[in-house]
């Protein structure tokens, strides 16, 4: 077995995506992205690490746990994810659970004439931003932001509210899950440039955010880890991993990142 893997990317076209994609691509594809994917290899396929690229506001959804996913029929497919802003335009914005308590009619109500958009709770971000994002969260993307998502590898989405678009939305199955609370602000962080950084311990991974110049103890030393840098390089063994790029280890212990390299290595457990 190869001690590393280059992961093979996927663009994937999305009407909220831009033909100008944002660093580390600094392409223009033709095509509207709104997704980049990194295809997971079989061994490790619970776990997806993709970019998100936003021209418009994304709709608003909630994705079930993994006993909600299978009790509907579907396997193991629950989602919990996690967001680092890499960009922002001045003004961008996320939703993420709710401004107040908010009752299952009030939901409903709000999704079926658009007043969700003013219950739901909009948070100011920039670059360095970084929030877990649990299952059963309410939540939107905004407009003119760049992100690096890990997530549970699940596409199960239950939209409640789409701006209009002519998508299908899927109103009861997202108010039988939904959280109706605000936001847990200790699952959010702002990421400075310099240390690592533990920040996701489980259930489903873990993930740190590495600076190559720090002295800090090295992060996961052993087992099966993606890496993905962001700035700089990092290096598998001999194998050298470009931003833009995201390659997956056997061995934790052979990933290494490059003096001034910001980067990050998850680890599906």
């Amino acid at each position: 077995m190869a001690a590393c893997e280059q992961l093979r990317t996927r663009h994937v076209e999305k009407p909220w995506g831009r033909k100008q994609l944002a660093a580390p691509f600094d392409e223009t594809p033709g095509d509207t992205i709104g997704e980049i994917w990194f295809e997971p290899p079989t061994e490790a396929d619970e776990l997806l690490l993709k970019y998100i690229f936003t021209s418009e506001r994304l709709s608003v959804q909630v994705h079930p746990n993994d006993d909600q996913a299978m009790a509907a029929g579907l396997g193991r497919a629950g989602k919990e994810e996690c967001w680092y802003v890499l960009d922002a335009e001045p003004g961008a914005k996320l939703a993420i659970g709710f401004k107040r308590s908010v009752s299952r009619d009030e939901m409903q109500r709000g999704a079926e004439d658009g007043s969700i958009m003013d219950l739901l709770a909009w948070h100011n971000v920039k670059p360095g931003d970084f929030f877990y994002i649990p299952a059963n969260t309410v939540h939107a993307i905004g407009a003119g932001i760049s992100i690096i998502e890990i997530q549970q590898n699940s596409d199960v989405t239950y939209r409640l509210y789409d701006y209009g678009r002519p998508r299908e939305l899927h109103l009861d199955d997202a108010l039988a899950i939904a959280e109706r609370e605000p936001y847990d602000m200790s699952l959010h962080c702002q990421i400075g440039d310099v240390g690592n950084a533990l920040l996701v311990d489980g259930p489903y991974f873990r993930l740190w955010r590495v600076d190559g110049a720090s002295n800090d103890d090295k992060p996961a030393s052993s087992g099966k880890a993606f890496v993905l840098p962001y700035r700089g390089t990092a290096t598998v063994g001999s194998e050298r991993v470009e931003p833009g790029q995201c390659m997956f280890a056997q061995d934790a212990g052979e990933i290494s990142f490059s003096p001034g390299a910001l980067g990050f290595m998850a680890q599906p457990l």
